[in-house]
């Protein structure tokens, strides 16, 4: 039986020897496993389970059952000891990250055990062997201890198994783009190809005029406009409407619907919109921001100016931590030892301070028409800066830190805006040095919540080299 949760592969692995000198022992073994896979579901882990393995074969063929389930990670479980060499072959061979849960089922193991407990609590032996082989073949795994119910250690095998989905989904990004790279910006332009072959996310390019119901210059069917009505009547539920203009509202939300039917149909994970392409001949009437933010908000990534890399970034990140946004730092404080961070008219939704202020944009840039966007404040909280950046020799660094997002409390002189102020964990002249040092780009990703530690592992599974900046790493 499978649940709703992170999607992984659990692998039991065992000793053919005592099935023949102690098949008594096998009843109770059977149940631990059963036990040990209920938990994990209880941790939020949908696990694919297998038959108990104990000999070569049958890892073999538990691994690809795992492959054709396409699990985003295999937990091992030591339910005996299990002889490395059984089970070796087949453990790299798992293209996913393998974690190793180093649990017995009872905690109280002293002076009073009765010694048949020996026979359902010496699996740790079995690790060591394991883990020993695995470092020798150069397998790289990850690896958590403690007992599954009076410890933390399920909570720890959970986070690493939310970092191995968003490693599988920025393996397997559906980036759409509308336009190109914004020329000239260096900082993240890869070719396509080369992010297929490093990474493996698809670049999906946008396929410009083409009809359909919210298409320009098409007719309305009335299930068209009621659909229209109904979005702008959301956005007036969701937003403070500021000196407003239905038309504009009317081609916002109709350029908006546009992008969606595109992402829905391309099935895309991310996406991201050169706002110098979209002129009168785009096929968008204005710039979609608005509908940039409601992605964000429902999980799909995004980033502006052509970043394919940051968007696919963006919608990994999302898939396990949903108020996740797209962002720049823009300007610094030196005085107040803060940043503020900005961009045009794009936010994920759920992170705003109070309701955001749906407005006219002025956009002086090509000749498409003004937009409506929903201007917010970041709502304060702790959060994790997050930056991508390709490095020499076709390889990347994951740039972490630490920051806290702050309140406003006086007059915001910036609230026909995007924007926010942060203070990071170094003073802001350290870390502007140290950020650009490692290479960090001006397009990043803000994950709110204290999950440093959460995603480091992301980064290793990715195969990143991972740097945190204002604090040393465990």
């Amino acid at each position: 039986m499978t649940g709703s949760g992170v999607r992984i592969g659990l692998l039991p692995l065992y000793l053919a020897l005592y099935d023949t000198a102690s098949p008594e022992v096998r009843p109770r073994i059977n149940g631990i496993y059963a036990q040990m896979a209920d938990s994990l579901r209880d941790h939020g882990m949908d696990p694919v389970c297998v038959p108990i393995c104990r000999v070569e074969e049958e890892f073999r063929t538990a691994v690809d059952t795992f492959e054709r389930e396409e699990v985003c990670a295999v937990v091992t479980i030591h339910l005996a000891y299990s002889p490395s060499l059984q089970s070796i072959e087949a453990l790299c061979r798992i293209r996913v990250p393998l974690i190793v849960l180093d649990t017995t089922v009872t905690a109280d193991f002293g002076s009073g055990t009765e010694p048949d407990e020996i026979m359902y609590n010496h699996g740790i032996h079995g690790v060591q062997d394991m883990c020993n082989l695995l470092l020798r073949r150069g397998k790289k795994f990850f690896l958590e201890a403690g007992h599954f119910e009076q410890s933390d250690v399920l909570s720890r095998v959970g986070k690493l198994c939310m970092a191995a989905s968003a490693a599988q989904r920025m393996r397997s990004a559906r980036v759409g783009i509308v336009g190109q790279p914004f020329d000239g910006m260096g900082d993240f332009q890869i070719p396509f190809e080369e992010l297929k072959d490093c990474i493996g996310m698809t670049v999906v390019p946008f396929p410009g005029e083409r009809g359909g119901i919210i298409g320009n210059d098409q007719p309305e069917s009335i299930l068209a406009q009621s659909r229209i009505n109904a979005e702008m009547e959301r956005d007036l539920r969701d937003f403070e409407p500021i000196s407003y203009d239905r038309n504009i509202h009317d081609r916002t939300v109709r350029a908006g619907l546009r992008l969606r039917d595109w992402i829905a149909e391309e099935k895309l994970t991310a996406f991201t919109v050169n706002f110098l392409a979209i002129t009168r001949n785009s096929g968008f009437e204005c710039v979609p921001f608005l509908e940039a933010g409601r992605q964000m908000a429902e999980g799909i990534g995004y980033a502006g100016e052509g970043d394919v890399l940051t968007a696919a970034l963006i919608g990994a990140l999302a898939s396990i931590h949903p108020q996740t946004t797209f962002t720049e730092m823009f300007c610094p404080d030196w005085q107040g030892n803060t940043l503020f961070l900005s961009h045009m008219g794009e936010m994920n939704l759920r992170i705003a301070a109070g309701r955001p202020r749906l407005m006219e944009m002025d956009f002086p840039y090509t000749d498409a028409k003004n937009p409506m966007v929903a201007y917010g404040r970041y709502m304060p909280g702790i959060a994790v800066l997050v930056n991508l950046a390709p490095s020499a020799g076709g390889r990347f660094t994951l740039i972490l830190s630490r920051v806290e997002v702050l309140d406003v409390k006086s007059e915001d002189k910036m609230a026909d805006s995007i924007h926010g102020w942060i203070r990071p964990a170094l003073p802001i002249a350290a870390f502007l040095k140290e950020y650009s040092l490692a290479g960090g780009t001006h397009h990043l990703a803000m994950v709110y919540g204290d999950v440093l530690d959460d995603l480091i592992p992301f980064g290793e599974m990715m195969g990143f080299d991972v740097k945190v900046i204002g604090r040393t790493r465990p």
